[in-house]
């Protein structure tokens, strides 16, 4: 294979974006094969490829090595199953499913090691949160004591919302801010710190606008190590932060606008706390600012990196069967919150399931939306499906 054939599905916002990018050729050895989406105006725009209204149609053309999934939430599971079973390389769309048990299945069906399967996990190439990763992982800061990260700049307007009948409701898209702003966020909170044992969500359902979804979320995590986090996001506030602190043994670390600064202890805290002879004294520091190159290539860079591990067998930045781990841990936030009770993680994925079910079945809710791009749909269907 000399070039990898490239084939879409879903042009809406991220869809058409990967489209332009592959066909301004910003993505080395790689072209576009094939779209597909329900929008025929959508897919008319490709002049020249294959096009379809048939995620399955174009999955069985033969004209494309490899598809990118980037439609609602909820057919990412079965989109999904349906390339990897026809023998396709994957890369899939964040979140990877809306739930667990819908992870679960997507990644069993992955079971060729012939098979690339990606996740667009894209802030993953930000050289900010891999020097994190890399000072964490590498015992640069000692044992990790606290982290506290707020994520409140997802701002997000209500004409944002009622742009499309599936967003922010249980039966279209699964959840809101925790859904869809989040993944990237849980994604580098567990490619970091690893996954807690305990977690205590409070979420509040459509806080800052009319929706019937998550829009505003604190949440506690606990390991059995002692460490603890606070996650605090929000789509409701402007300007909202992005800021991430981390205390630790030798020090604070601190990520905030981009910047990454080091606040280190000249002696570990566990050594100090038994050398020093003065009862109020603190060890001493220096501070340092960390150069980093700011952003990465983002969607680029995994396109890239899931070309070259296709054609040159490259290592993945963000394997699909990695994202299970972000939607468990928004799926306990949600599950702790609704229920009012700390989850232990990992869950059953059985039990959430069963709660978004119910939430679906229960909604009496009422969307409005400005355009006619799939009012009310009904995406929910991929997860009752038996395995």
């Amino acid at each position: 294979m000399r070039d990898l054939r490239l084939g879409i599905i879903g042009l809406g916002n991220m869809g058409s974006a990967h489209a332009a990018a592959v066909l301004a050729g910003k993505i080395p050895r790689c072209r576009l094969a094939g779209v597909s989406d329900l929008d025929r105006d959508r897919t008319a725009k490709y002049p020249g490829i294959f096009q379809t209204n048939d995620s399955d149609a174009l999955i069985a053309s033969g004209e494309v090595d490899a598809v990118l999934v980037a439609t609602p939430h909820y057919s990412h599971t079965t989109i999904g199953i349906a390339a990897l079973k026809a023998g396709l390389h994957v890369l899939v769309e964040k979140p990877i499913s809306v739930h667990k048990a819908d992870c679960e299945r997507l990644i069993a069906a992955h079971r060729s090691k012939k098979q690339v399967f990606a996740a667009m996990f894209n802030q993953r190439t930000d050289s900010v949160y891999r020097k994190i990763r890399e000072l964490v992982r590498g015992g640069e800061l000692g044992k990790i004591r606290r982290v506290t990260w707020t994520i409140t700049d997802w701002f997000r307007s209500e004409a944002y919302y009622a742009s499309g009948g599936w967003r922010a409701t249980w039966a279209g898209e699964g959840g809101g801010v925790l859904l869809n702003q989040c993944p990237h966020n849980l994604d580098l909170y567990q490619w970091i710190f690893g996954m807690p044992s305990k977690v205590r969500g409070f979420c509040k359902l459509g806080y800052h606008h009319k929706i019937e979804v998550e829009d505003d979320v604190t949440a506690y995590f606990e390991y059995k190590d002692g460490t603890s986090a606070v996650f605090i996001t929000s789509t409701g506030e402007a300007p909202g932060a992005n800021r991430l602190e981390i205390s630790a043994e030798r020090g604070r670390l601190v990520m905030e606008g981009g910047n990454l600064s080091f606040t280190r202890n000249e002696v570990p805290m566990t050594e100090f706390s038994r050398t020093t002879a003065e009862s109020f004294s603190r060890p001493p520091v220096w501070n340092v600012e960390i150069p980093v190159v700011q952003t990465g290539e983002q969607h680029i860079g995994i396109l890239k990196n899931f070309t070259n591990a296709i054609l040159d067998g490259e290592k993945l930045l963000a394997p699909a069967a990695e994202g299970i781990h972000s939607v468990e841990l928004g799926n306990a936030i949600l599950m702790s919150s609704m229920l009012g009770e700390t989850v232990e993680v990992p869950f059953a994925s059985a039990r959430y399931e069963k709660l978004l079910k119910k939430l679906i079945e229960t909604s009496r809710f009422k969307k409005k939306t400005v355009k006619k791009t799939a009012p009310g749909e009904d995406f929910s269907k991929s997860f009752l499906k038996a395995n």
